[in-house]
């Protein structure tokens, strides 16, 4: 039988679900991963008999200690601490507490770590890897060219429309976190492959029910998966013999850092990339400074000389 401090938790659990679906209009999986964060909460509260409103800032500094010393990294520490302070900002807005406890909760450093990008004729060594005569490989052609054309997310391609195809008009309509609209555009090269694909390869598939309408399928019909795509994407790079620590969200690096270092907007490239805040986008400057630096470091006769 579940004690009284049990049956409050389950019962603002499930408050706080119905507040993130409808108050906050959350997606799925960022609802999943709240509720991960307040169940982990609940479990350290329940072992000292705490209820929501009686957690205290020190107690949440122990448990985030208690995170820590797990290894997690830095960055899922910055999100556990994002669940647990939009937790505690629902009971302050339903009036179950005047102040949150989490407010000032101390954010783990960030690291600012430079993302491994590729390079134009990288990218060229990885689409050579595939066998554009069989119906993966030129899948696997095409799916890297968009990734790297339009700065998508992995999750983004994989759940790609035909009717977010916008030929005409060079766009792209991508449903990114959040179930957030934009518009991305995209270059005549991946419309003409991506055109090719589907009237000359996708047309022969017969999807599976409800995945009639999306674009990436494999050969029983079904859409991809993110695992799916990296696995693929790390063979290539291998076969292609890069060295360098690559995923798919590689492409977006490279994307993105291919725009600031020509010189686009960065307001521009944080829309294109989706990005709630500027200060997200702004790691790509750093990268363009990193290049700067060994640009002078290579040919500047007094940086030589030291």
């Amino acid at each position: 039988m579940q004690s009284e401090t049990e049956q409050t938790w389950r019962r603002c659990r499930r408050d706080f679900e119905t507040w993130l679906k409808l108050e906050r209009g959350m997606s799925v999986n960022t609802i999943d991963a709240y509720l991960r964060d307040v169940d982990h909460l609940a479990g350290f509260a329940i072992g000292k008999n705490l209820e929501p409103e009686q957690v205290t800032l020190d107690d949440l500094q122990q448990l985030l200690k208690s995170v820590a010393d797990l290894g997690i990294s830095s960055a899922s520490q910055r999100r556990i601490i994002a669940g647990w302070r939009t937790f505690y900002r629902m009971m302050v807005a339903e009036g179950a507490m005047k102040d949150s406890p989490a407010a000032m909760l101390d954010l783990p450093v960030r690291p600012q770590h430079l993302p491994d990008v590729l390079t134009d004729d990288e990218i060229t060594l990885i689409q050579d890897t595939f066998d554009r005569s069989t119906y993966e490989g030129e899948r696997n052609y095409v799916i890297v060219e968009v990734l790297y054309d339009c700065g998508l997310r992995v999750s983004e391609l994989v759940n790609l429309r035909l009717s977010n195809i916008y030929a005409d008009e060079q766009y792209l309509q991508v449903i990114g976190k959040g179930d957030k609209e934009r518009w991305v555009p995209i270059g005549d090269r991946a419309l003409e492959l991506m055109a090719r694909y589907i009237h000359n390869i996708r047309s022969h598939l017969t999807p599976k029910p409800g995945e009639e309408k999306i674009v990436f399928l494999n050969r029983r019909g079904a859409r991809l998966t993110r695992q799916m795509v990296f696995i693929m994407l790390q063979r290539a790079v291998e076969a292609a013999g890069i060295r360098k620590k690559v995923s798919p969200h590689s492409l977006r690096h490279s994307f993105a850092t291919e725009l600031v270092e020509n010189g686009a907007d960065l307001r521009a490239v944080q829309e294109m990339l989706g990005h709630e805040s500027i200060t997200t986008t702004e790691i790509y400057t750093h990268i363009s400074r990193e290049t700067l630096r060994n640009t002078i470091a290579a040919f500047h006769p007094h940086y030589r000389k030291s």
